[in-house]
């Protein structure tokens, strides 16, 4: 029977080859952007998931709750991880990790460098490994981490520094030109879907800082994790962090309220108001706006196969009425139009996993990460093919299966069932408005995305970032001695213009945040942001001020230059009023002795910080290098020449700040690219659907067309009863769109601290887009059947 059905479904798609070609090349675009979107969400959900006590696995993350605002951190402050491991029973692990980046040298069996490199490195507690469960090639952290200058590596870096990994145990592995630790152990390489993407791990022991006891300071490097008791509830455990906060800090004000929270696993990734050690982060808000598009797209392309389907329900009324007369009850032609619907949705299918493998490779370079269509690694996106197809069957299928095989046998055979009645006319309309709805919706949000990227590309940061390169520095005490000389043999390459020695650039996501006093008074109500910079910092990085001047001369804190903010959250309205009060952060007291105007410390997600700026040669690890714009790649090349000859035994390391501002919000520009092609994809379905659509409708009305061209209708006046429909189902559309894409683009822009304001340009854009392509479309159309030779059409009546 089946094999039956499948035949008869074959013939009757091969003889209407435009419909069936119409209805395919729908559903095959619509599922390949579908299985992408999959695809890509599958990903960024599989991040960290293959912990085994997943569920259980939290990160204590830092608050702070302002009179005008929040602010966040994933760090803590160091002495934390000890405090919740002795005060919290509800834990059962309890681990400090620590982030910093430096010179990495691998040395032979005679103390010779035989590799270097400036990577990222932490110092993890060994209950850090029990709390993750890594998979060991070599060694046990319970034993081996334990010890100082004690060293775990993946096995790649094992790899890359002492060429097998086989070889790396008991050899020493050199940071910073000071530190040797001995390689105790190896572990399997984390995939490239982690937040915790560790290479080299030290022993907590060898943290020269794991004794401080500052409860005041909070740093974005200083991560702590923790593994919930089995049983125990996670609500639980917030109250006895609620009751730990109160204890810890009782004498904070609750205008300005520091706390921590426990942060899911599951959520590190998907939540960009904390950060990772990874570096990147995609907001739930996205993943869900990508799966609604996903099923606007097949929606679409199954509002295309209804709209179709019904309307050549007329054209097969007599197929239905002789089946009847022949004896096929309902149900079994429903059965042999859902397999003409199935038949359809498979070779679709098949077409689009084409597509995908095609445009996956670009989807790859578009997020730089390796996603894979493989359906033996992810068995899971077989089980989504099949599902689709299923659905689409369904959703397509059923509606014109139970309106075809409805028809009333007599009037069938006589060709008198009508067009109203074949398909639902009113349904048609109610579909096309449901189509045009969400494609308006997505072409105002799509220039809503990209007007708001445009903003961040283009608004004023409050210092100039162009043509300056940020170079790395060597911070070890003989390599401090050499920076000065540094800086002033790099100011006679012809093209520098400016350099400057500094902690973190002006915008940075590397976070040291403090508690402060103010002539003497401490503030309870908030934290400051520290940075350490020299004289040049502000002529580098063409930062204006509002009052008093730059900082006194001097390689240690003399003087605090502070922002704008750091004024209006103390309360102090006149910058100059500022001058001369003396400010104490970490325990050093100096005078302020000028304010800043502000600048954008962080990305445009964020509020600018109060910050406080001050002299330190001992964290300059950084220097920023001006150059002439035209003659960027020749001073480059000079800078890192130069830099080679001073520091011959560390390893050199440049970025320019453009690139880092970019970085930001590479998450946004990935949405407004698939917004951009996906939208692209669904206005193509929706009026290839619609060009297929007016092909049907106007066919059926040649006669009704010739009769009135008789009449004496001119060919203008034909377009226009042709056209009027469409465009007025268009219209309304539009007005049911308006609203709907003004609250989701709305809540959407609430996540940036600086956006756009919506305006009614891009409602009104989408209009006119959507309705020229509507007239165009149908049209092309209308204006053949309206130029017939009404003698043509009605010669045989």
């Amino acid at each position: 029977m089946f094999k039956l059905n499948l035949t008869i479904a074959w013939r009757n798609l091969w003889k209407h080859k435009i419909y069936t070609f119409i209805n395919i090349a729908g559903l095959s675009i619509g599922m390949a952007s579908c299985i992408l979107i999959f695809i890509f969400i599958r990903y960024q959900l599989s991040y960290d998931d293959d912990f085994q006590h997943k569920q259980r696995i939290y990160r204590v993350v830092s608050n702070w709750k302002y009179l005008n605002g929040t602010d966040a951190s994933q760090g803590v402050p160091i002495p934390l991880a000890a405090a919740v491991r002795t005060e919290m029973p509800q834990l059962e692990k309890v681990a400090a990790i620590q982030r910093t980046t430096g010179v990495l040298a691998a040395l032979g069996e005679s103390g010779e460098v035989r590799f270097k490199a400036y990577e990222p490195a932490y110092f993890a507690e060994a209950d850090f490994f029990d709390i993750f469960n890594f998979s060991w090639l070599a060694g046990n952290p319970k034993n081996d981490l334990l010890a100082p200058n004690t060293v775990a590596l993946s096995e790649s870096a094992a790899i890359k520094y002492f060429g097998r990994w086989q070889d790396a145990i008991g050899k020493i592995l050199r940071f910073q030109k000071q530190e040797d630790a001995r390689v105790t152990a190896i572990f399997k390489d984390r995939p490239e879907n982690t937040s915790l993407p560790l290479q080299v791990v030290f022993s907590y022991a060898t943290f020269s800082q794991k004794n401080d006891k500052s409860w005041g300071t909070v740093r974005s490097t200083s991560e702590c994790y923790v593994l919930l008791k089995d049983g125990v509830q996670i609500r639980d455990a917030d109250a006895a962090m609620e009751q730990f906060n109160l204890k810890k800090y009782k004498d904070n004000d609750e205008a300005g309220r520091q706390y921590h929270s426990f942060q899911a696993l599951s959520d590190i990734h998907q939540n960009g108001r904390y950060g990772n050690f990874a570096g990147r982060s995609i907001e739930k808000s996205e993943l869900y706006s990508l799966a609604i598009i996903g099923l606007f797209l097949i929606l679409t392309a199954c509002i295309n196969f209804i709209n179709l389907a019904t309307a050549q329900a007329i054209g097969r009324s007599k197929e239905v009425g002789i089946r009847k007369v022949l004896g096929s009850e309902r149900r079994q032609l429903i059965i042999q139009f859902l397999t003409e619907t199935l038949a359809i949705s498979v070779v679709a299918m098949l077409i689009a996993c084409v597509l995908t493998e095609v445009a996956l490779p670009y989807m790859q370079q578009l997020f730089d990460e390796k996603i894979s269509f493989s359906l033996l690694q992810h068995p899971i996106i077989f089980v989504f093919l099949v599902g689709l197809v299923l659905l689409v069957s369904l959703l397509a299928g059923f509606y014109p299966a139970l309106i075809i095989s409805g028809f009333n046998p007599a009037m069938a055979i006589k060709n008198k069932v009508s067009s109203s009645y074949a398909g639902g006319l009113g349904l048609r309309r109610l579909l096309l408005v449901l189509q045009f709805t969400i494609t308006t919706v997505l072409i105002i949000s799509t220039m809503v995305v990209m007007k708001q990227m445009q903003y961040m590309r283009e608004k004023p940061l409050g210092f100039n970032p162009n043509a300056i390169a940020i170079v790395g520095l060597p911070g070890d005490s003989l390599s401090l001695l050499k920076h000065e000389n540094f800086k002033a043999r790099l100011l006679a390459i012809p093209g520098v213009e400016q350099v400057s020695l500094f902690d973190v650039a002006p915008s940075s996501n590397n976070v040291s945040e403090s508690d402060f006093s103010l002539n003497g008074t401490a503030n309870k109500d908030f934290q400051i942001r520290t940075m350490h910079i020299d004289l040049d910092y502000f002529k580098t990085f063409d930062m204006k001020f509002i009052a008093g001047k730059m900082l006194l001369k001097s390689d240690t804190t003399n003087s605090y230059v502070v922002n704008e903010t750091f004024l209006k959250r103390n309360g102090i309205n006149d910058p100059e009023q500022a001058l001369g009060k003396l400010l104490t952060v970490n325990s050093v007291t100096a005078p302020i002795v000028g304010v800043s105007k502000d600048f954008n410390d962080k990305s445009l997600h964020e509020q600018i910080s109060p910050i406080v700026m001050s002299s330190n040669h001992l964290d300059y690890y950084n220097m920023a290098v001006k150059m002439d714009s035209r003659q960027m790649v020749n001073v480059m090349a000079a800078v890192q020449q130069l830099w080679n000859a001073t520091f011959p035994n560390d390893v050199y390391e440049s970025s320019f700040v453009n690139d880092d501002l970019n970085d930001y919000y590479a998450a946004e520009r990935i949405m407004g690219v698939l917004f951009r092609v996906f939208s692209f994809v669904i206005i193509f379905i929706s009026f290839v659907g619609l060009f297929g659509l007016i092909s049907f409708v106007t066919n059926q009305r040649t006669r009704e067309v010739a009769i009135r061209k008789v009449l004496g209708a001119s060919t203008f006046e034909l377009l226009r009863l042709l056209n009027g429909s469409f465009l007025l189902l268009v219209f309304l559309a539009n007005l049911i769109a308006w609203p709907l894409a003004y609250i989701l683009i709305n809540q959407w822009l609430n996540q940036y601290a600086y956006r756009i304001e919506l305006n009614v340009w891009p409602f009104a854009a989408a209009m006119f887009i959507s309705m020229l392509i509507t007239l165009i479309t149908v049209s092309l159309r209308s204006y053949k059947v309206a130029g017939t030779n009404p003698v043509d059409a009605l010669k045989y009546e």
